[in-house]
C-alpha cells in the first residue's frame, strides 16, 4: 500500500474497504467538487463540449424539460461531428420523457438505449433499476453524483430554487474504470462496447485516491464500504441523504459510532410540513437521538444530495441513497476519495447546510412525572442558524416531497414487521368475506403468473449453478 494508507490508516482498514468497493484505490486522479446543477451541469457540458473520442452518458431520469433539451442539443452537436456517443437512460426512472427527445438523439446519430424495460414475466428484473448518474468523455475525465438531467436542478430565477445535489469532477486514472462501469451496464442491456471505445492507459492528473464502487443487485458494495467508514470513524461521520430509511444493519453501526464519541450527524430532507406525517416518518429516530447523533432536517428546496465524509479524510459521493433499494436492489455507482482537501471543502459545505437547516432533538412529554417518564419523548425541531426565511416550494417539489414522506412510513413500517402484517391480513380478510369467487380467481391468476416468472428466472439463472 503506498500514499496516505499506509502512514495514516491501518493495513486492516484499507485492505476491507478495497474488498468492499470491489477494488483498489486508483491514484493519480484530480477532484473537484461540485454544488448544485448549476456547477456540474457545467462540468457535464464542458466534458461534452471537449471530448475528442467518445462521449459515454448515463442517468436514471433524462427529463425533456429545458435542461433536457439543453443536454441532448449538446450532445447532438457532437455526434454531427462524427464523435461516437452513447445514452442509456432508465426505463423507469424516464417513462415519462417525451419520445421526441430519443428520437432527436438517434436522429443525430446517437446511439440511445433504455436500461431494463418493464416486462410481465421479469419480477426480478423490473425491480433492478439503473439509478447511475455518469458522464465520461475519452475514459480520461467524468462526472459523478447524485444528479438527473432536469430543470429541478437548475432552477428557474427565484420563483423556483434549484434543488440541493453534490457531485464530483474527476480527471485520471479513475475515469477510466468509471468508463468500465459504463461498459457493463452498457452491454447489460444490448451488445457490448467496441474495443477501440474502451480506454486503456490514462495518464495521472492529481493526488486524489479514488475507490470505484459499482453496485449492483444483491452485492451491496456500498452498503458495506458506508458500514466500515461507520465502524472506523475515530472522530466525525458527517452524512446527507436524500432518502435516509438505512437497513437496521446500518442504523446500529452509527449508534455504536456515537455511543463511542464520534460525531455522527445526519442531513435529511424535511418530510412534510404537517406534524403527523412530520412526526410518523421519523420512526427511528429516538434510537439515534438517544445513542448522540445528531439529525437535521434540511428546511430549502428539495435535498437530493448522497455523501458521506469521514474523519476530514474520506469522501463518498454517487448515487446510492442509504435504502435498501438502493444499498441492495439497484445498480448504483459512487466513488469514495482520499483527498484531505476534498474533505475538506465537503466538511464546509455540511456546515453551510447545516447552518440552513433545522436540528431534531427530544424533550419530554408536558404532564406528571410519572407519565411524561413512561411516555416516549416528544420531537422538537430548532430554528436554522443562518437562514430563517420560510421558502415557499413549487407544486412540483411539494408533491415530490408527499412521495418522499409516504415512502418513508412505508418503509419505516417495514421495521416492525406485526403492523403490515396485521394490514395484509385484515384486507385479505375481507377481501375473502366480501367477493370469496373473484378473490379466488384473481389469486389464482396472480400465483400462475409467479409461478411462471420463478420458473422463467430459474431457467435464466441454470449456468450459476
Amino acid at each position: 500500500m503506498t500514499g496516505p494508507a499506509a502512514d495514516g490508516v491501518p493495513q486492516s482498514v484499507a485492505c476491507a474497504l478495497n474488498r468492499a468497493a470491489g477494488g483498489r484505490p486508483i491514484p493519480g486522479n484530480r477532484v473537484e467538487l461540485l454544488i448544485d446543477g448549476r456547477d456540474a451541469y457545467a462540468a457535464m457540458l464542458d466534458l461534452i463540449a471537449h471530448a475528442s473520442r467518445w462521449i459515454h452518458f448515463e442517468n436514471y431520469i433524462i427529463r425533456s424539460d429545458t435542461e433536457g433539451w439543453r443536454f441532448a442539443e449538446a450532445l447532438a452537436t457532437r455526434a454531427r461531428e462524427g464523435l461516437p456517443v452513447r445514452v442509456l437512460y432508465d426505463a423507469v426512472g424516464s417513462m415519462f420523457t417525451s419520445p421526441k427527445l430519443w428520437r432527436f438523439l438517434r436522429g443525430a446519430g446517437i446511439e440511445v438505449r433504455a436500461f431494463h424495460r418493464l416486462r410481465p414475466l421479469s419480477i426480478v428484473t423490473n425491480f433492478a433499476r439503473d439509478h447511475r448518474k455518469l458522464v465520461v468523455a475519452d475514459g480520461t475525465g467524468a462526472v459523478i453524483g447524485g444528479l438527473c438531467i432536469g430543470s429541478e436542478w437548475t432552477g428557474d430565477g427565484d420563483a423556483i430554487r434549484p434543488w440541493r445535489d453534490t457531485a464530483v469532477r474527476l480527471g485520471g486514472p479513475a475515469a477510466a474504470v468509471l468508463d468500465q462501469a459504463f461498459a457493463r451496464t452498457w452491454a447489460a442491456s444490448g451488445a457490448p462496447l467496441a474495443d477501440e471505445e474502451q480506454a486503456g492507459r490514462v495518464t495521472p492528473e492529481g493526488d486524489g485516491e479514488v475507490r470505484v464502487i459499482m453496485g449492483e443487485p444483491g452485492r451491496e458494495r456500498a452498503f458495506r464500504v458506508i458500514e466500515l467508514l461507520a465502524a472506523g470513524s475515530m472522530e466525525r461521520l458527517w452524512i446527507t441523504d436524500a432518502y435516509m430509511v438505512a437497513p437496521p444493519r446500518l442504523f446500529q453501526a452509527l449508534r455504536d459510532a456515537a455511543r463511542d464519541g464520534v460525531d455522527v450527524r445526519m442531513l435529511v430532507p424535511g418530510s412534510s410540513d404537517l406534524p403527523v406525517i412530520r412526526n410518523l416518518s421519523r420512526i427511528g429516530y429516538r434510537d439515534l437521538l438517544r445513542s448522540g447523533v445528531r439529525i437535521y432536517e434540511w428546511d430549502g428546496p428539495m435535498l437530493h444530495a448522497k455523501t458521506v465524509v469521514s474523519d476530514g479524510r474520506w469522501v463518498r459521493i454517487g448515487s446510492s441513497n442509504l435504502n435498501p433499494s438502493s444499498l441492495i436492489g439497484n445498480y448504483e455507482l459512487d466513488v469514495l476519495i482520499e483527498h484531505p482537501s476534498l474533505a475538506e471543502s465537503m466538511e464546509r459545505q455540511f456546515r453551510l447546510d447545516v447552518g440552513r437547516s433545522r436540528e431534531v432533538r427530544r424533550r419530554p412529554l408536558r404532564g406528571p412525572r410519572r407519565i411524561s417518564e413512561a411516555l416516549p419523548t416528544a420531537l422538537t425541531r430548532e430554528e436554522p442558524e443562518l437562514d430563517r426565511s420560510r421558502y415557499r416550494r413549487p407544486r412540483r417539489e411539494t408533491r415530490h416531497r408527499a412521495v418522499l414522506a409516504l415512502r418513508t412510513l412505508a418503509s419505516n413500517a417495514r421495521r416492525s414487521v406485526f403492523l403490515p402484517l396485521a394490514v395484509i391480513f385484515v384486507a385479505l380478510g375481507l377481501l375473502f368475506f366480501a367477493l370469496p369467487r373473484q378473490t379466488a380467481y384473481v389469486f389464482g391468476v396472480i400465483c400462475a403468473w409467479l409461478a411462471l416468472s420463478a420458473g422463467r428466472e430459474a431457467f435464466r439463472r441454470r449456468a450459476d449453478r
